[in-house]
């Protein structure tokens, strides 16, 4: 991370925890919700299977940076699946940086070429060894490995939703993480029991079990995107929600935290650990604080 950059979060952060702001500084963009998969728990692909257009992206960019927003992610469906009128995913990331966000990420299943050497990170969805990532995500494991291992840059975050299907492959995923040189760290999320997945929730018992797992590795010295100091709140679902700091921008429409957050009560069973992290960051609490400053040092 830039000098600039952390001098500019640094100062975010101390005004809104000094002053109880609650502006954003994390967005989101849908680019579409089409995707070439159909993932055993995602409940938001291929709903409209509508690409969005690039001056409307191109126009919730602006909004959002002069929201103050400067973290960026790209989201789907599947990214990589975006085009219009010869620009790309690789297009919109450039543009991003050149309109003046200082973090722009993007988020994919990894089945395409993962060419985006300008994005920060490209947080890439393993769920669990190739036996249980294939049961959730289809036989798509051997072509994720490939991709990664021919992947021109090392900003690679493998992204893995904890499920009653993989919740024991948590080892193994780090160690691939470990393993691939083109990988940077691998970050963790809890399944959020969106409405027809909620059979793959987690109870405290299992959430508590893999946090202790996680923490282990992290120690061990695994590269765990994650804060181990969040951990508790996110067993027991007792941070903040939503986080006033994260935005979601789809389709022209702007949502608080996250895309689904109108449905009732699915705030409470929040498995997003970067929620949990923000919310409890802007809370000051101090150890949160302490760990996001060396992680994103590390990583980012």
């Amino acid at each position: 991370m830039k000098r600039s950059s952390l001098f500019y979060f640094s100062a975010f952060g101390l005004k809104t925890i000094l002053f109880h702001k609650k502006d954003p500084i994390l967005g989101t963009i849908i680019l579409t919700d089409k995707c070439n998969l159909s993932c055993k728990h995602c409940a938001v692909n291929n709903i409209t299977a509508v690409i969005y257009p690039y001056e409307q992206i191109r126009r919730e960019m602006k909004t959002l940076y002069q929201m103050g927003i400067r973290i960026l992610f790209f989201c789907g469906g599947e990214t990589f699946l975006w085009e219009d009128g010869g620009k790309t995913l690789r297009d919109l990331v450039k543009e991003a940086k050149q309109m003046g966000f200082l973090i722009v990420n993007t988020v994919t299943n990894g089945t395409f070429p993962l060419e985006l050497p300008k994005a920060d990170l490209i947080l890439l969805s393993l769920d669990g060894d190739r036996q249980r990532h294939n049961q959730i995500r289809g036989d798509t494991f051997d072509t994720i490995m490939e991709n990664i291992d021919r992947s021109p840059g090392n900003n690679i975050c493998l992204y893995m939703a904890i499920n009653q299907i993989n919740k024991d492959t948590v080892e193994r995923v780090c160690q691939i993480a470990k393993e691939k040189e083109k990988v940077r760290a691998v970050s963790f999320n809890f399944h959020t029991p969106y409405p027809g997945t909620e059979t793959l929730y987690l109870n405290e018992a299992e959430k508590e079990q893999c946090c202790r797992v996680i923490g282990k590795l992290k120690r061990q010295g695994y590269p765990v995107f994650n804060l181990e100091s969040a951990f508790s709140y996110l067993i027991h679902n007792s941070f903040p929600t939503p986080c006033a700091q994260c935005v979601v921008m789809e389709n022209g429409r702007l949502s608080v935290c996250g895309r689904c957050i109108d449905i009732p009560g699915l705030c409470d069973r929040c498995g997003y650990f970067f929620a949990a992290e923000y919310a409890l960051l802007f809370q000051g609490k101090l150890r949160v604080m302490s760990e996001m400053l060396t992680t994103y040092l590390k990583y980012i």
